[in-house]
């Protein structure tokens, strides 16, 4: 046999490649998309804490604004009204309550950018899936018609090698068929 010669391969050894064909892509697929969840798990758990801050700002808020009532109704002056230091108080608590503010508006303000940056990486990553994706089915697809290629050429050597057989079979009996003449006609002459 040539080397470049192609054998005949059985239609049940090329159903069993096509299936191993799809079972590397399924493969493929399952190491990548664990991948991604543990990405997308650590991400989730980045925006948890920092929900957290802004819920612990907001608490911090609540108490102050809690602090502040107190101090409204403090009046600790002659005859029950402010003096100068329950109200130099109340400002302070007010000061406190709108340095909050600008931490829980900072705070958020990193959240909903947290949120936005997870929101392209998510995106991102499923564009580049895709490209993936894209770039499994075209060889997937390549690897097919090279295999109904390679298919229909040993068919062809197949269809051709049955026919050379057949004219060589036809030859030999032929050339059977010219010395068993050949030789009953030399017996003939020989007896005559």
């Amino acid at each position: 046999m040539r080397p470049y010669q192609l054998t005949s391969v059985p239609r049940r050894s090329r159903f069993f490649r096509s299936c191993s064909v799809a079972c590397t892509l399924t493969f493929l697929l399952l190491v990548y998309i664990p991948s991604f969840a543990q990405q997308s798990t650590s991400d989730t758990s980045g925006y948890e804490m920092q929900r957290q801050r802004v819920n612990e700002l907001l608490q911090q808020r609540s108490a102050r604004f809690g602090q502040f009532d107190e101090s409204l109704k403090k009046r600790t002056g002659i005859f029950g009204l402010k003096t100068k230091k329950d109200m130099q108080s109340s400002i302070d608590i007010l000061k406190q309550i709108v340095m909050t503010d600008n931490n829980i508006f900072r705070e958020t303000k990193m959240l909903l950018d947290y949120k936005d940056f997870e929101k392209s990486q998510i995106a991102e990553q499923a564009n580049e899936f895709d490209g993936r994706i894209n770039g499994y089915i075209k060889t997937i697809s390549k690897l097919q018609r090279e295999q109904e290629r390679l298919t229909a050429e040993v068919d062809a050597l197949e269809k051709s090698t049955r026919f050379y057989e057949g004219m060589l079979v036809l030859l030999g009996l032929s050339i059977v068929g010219a010395g068993i003449f050949l030789i009953l006609r030399r017996q003939k002459l020989t007896k005559a």
